[in-house]
């Protein structure tokens, strides 16, 4: 097997591919980043996708005209060779109720956004005064907590998010591993935050190679500085430079 059949590619998206912005819609995506990525795509034989807490489509919208194999909802929905599946809000009456709680409980507070995602719901508090940023961390505590065993809470970079509690990263990367052309691969992850601790100890513990980008305690056993120094990487491997990810800084 040819060293680029050898790997396949999974992405995270803010943090990792992107910086992360003040809020979710102001992410600015660097213009090289799409030709590169599809030159790596075609590199791998089609083995890479992100893996991301953003849906479907908000990834295809930030990444036009491409679309990708994606993870979304931390693998809650999940396109593959251009079939989706899962992801609908209908299938969660408890959580949009929890959605309709959030907005009633957040709206005294300046700054805090609710990222309603339909399967899943984000809230922010970068931008918020101190007081009013640790009043939101506890009210998607509580949320979350009345919600039950089904959901789970994911505390990330001045974020709080509820998902499905069976949906994560890990899980959504072993599922494409079980499909063309992902299969008999082993697995690079990169991603950035606590939310992404998960997938590095599961790619750690299927012989795969994770990737923490930025500083902080983390499972993965390398690490990249910042979004920049991924994109050069990945337009590095995308025009040739040899795939070898071992090679990569240790964490």
């Amino acid at each position: 097997m040819s060293e680029t059949a050898d790997y396949a590619l999974f992405l995270d998206f803010d943090g990792t591919l992107v910086e992360i912005a003040p809020r979710p819609d102001a992410v600015q995506v660097d213009p090289s980043l799409v030709p590169a990525l599809e030159r790596l795509r075609e590199r791998l034989g089609g083995a890479l996708a992100i893996v991301t807490g953003r849906p479907v489509a908000v990834i295809d919208d930030f990444l036009n005209p491409a679309r990708f194999d994606v993870a979304g909802l931390h693998g809650v929905e999940r396109r593959v060779d251009g079939t989706l599946s899962g992801g609908r809000p209908e299938d969660h009456p408890d959580l949009r109720a929890g959605v309709e709680r959030l907005h009633a409980e957040t709206a005294r507070y300046e700054s805090v956004l609710i990222e309603d995602k339909g399967a899943s719901v984000a809230v922010h508090w970068r931008l918020a005064a101190p007081g009013d940023a640790q009043a939101a961390e506890e009210i998607v505590k509580a949320v979350a907590a009345d919600l039950g065993s089904a959901y789970r809470l994911q505390l990330g970079k001045a974020v709080g998010e509820i998902v499905p509690a069976a949906a994560t990263k890990g899980h959504a990367i072993r599922a494409f591993l079980e499909a063309a052309p992902y299969t008999g691969r082993r697995a690079i992850f990169l991603g950035d935050d606590r939310t992404d601790e998960i997938a590095f100890a599961s790619v750690n513990e299927d012989g795969g190679i994770s990737v923490r980008i930025g500083d902080g305690e983390t499972v993965a056993s390398r690490r990249l500085a910042d979004p920049a120094v991924v994109r050069a990487l990945i337009a590095a491997w995308a025009e040739g430079a040899p795939i070898d990810p071992d090679a990569l800084p240790a964490a």
